[in-house]
This record gives structure tokens, C-alpha cells and sequence, in this order.
């Protein structure tokens, strides 16, 4: 938040203030999906952009691998990642719409 705050070609930004509607594969129900940030951003050709973007252990962003695939914690991770693919599914067809681009950021991206 402080890096959205200091960087001068960020324009405007929020946190988990966008609600996605996503229909989850878990219970079959709608649910609301609040990415972790949008922001909008001044270009180097002066044109804007904005942009909705997760923050996700890359873990999570790749579907789970487990030779057992009868353990918890494979079904856990196999439970989780499907639910994220349709939040994320959802996000990249709010953003076609709003001519916006969805991004998802690993700690690969953030130097963590």
C-alpha cells in the first residue's frame, strides 16, 4: 500500500473495494470475490490503465500435484485451487468488459 501511495504514475488505488460475483464449483452458489487490489495508472504515453490484481503464493496459482491423490491436504489444495480458478475466471471477464486487465502476483513478482 505504501509502494501505491509513492509511486507517482499510480493514479488512484484501493484494496478489496471491487466485488466479483463467481459461482463456485465447491457448492455450486454465487459468491463474492474481493480481489486484493485495483489500481489505476498513468502510462509513460499518458494514457491510463487499470488494473485488478491478486496476491497469491504461487502454491496456490498452479493446480495441486500428489502422487497419493487420496491425502487432505491434496484434496484440500485440489478444493482450494478450483475455487480460485473461479474467482480469478470471473475477474478476467469483469475486466474484458471494463476494458481493465486482471493480474496475479506471486512472491516471484514481489521480490519476497
Amino acid at each position: 500500500m505504501i509502494y501505491c501511495d509513492d509511486t507517482p504514475s499510480i493514479v488512484e488505488w484501493g484494496s478489496e473495494e471491487i466485488i466479483i460475483p463467481y459461482r463456485s464449483p465447491i457448492d455450486g452458489r454465487v459468491h463474492r470475490y474481493y480481489p486484493d487490489f485495483y489500481i489505476k495508472v498513468r502510462e509513460k504515453s499518458g494514457k491510463f490503465a487499470k488494473y485488478i490484481i491478486e496476491i497469491k503464493p504461487k502454491k496456490q496459482t498452479k493446480p495441486p500435484y500428489d502422487k497419493d491423490k487420496r491425502t487432505a491436504a491434496y484434496k484440500r489444495a485440489a478444493l482450494t485451487f478450483a475455487k480460485n480458478r473461479s474467482k480469478w475466471d470471473a475477474a478476467q471477464d469483469f475486466c474484458e468488459d471494463r476494458q481493465m486487465k486482471f493480474l496475479i502476483l506471486t512472491e516471484d513478482h514481489l521480490a519476497v
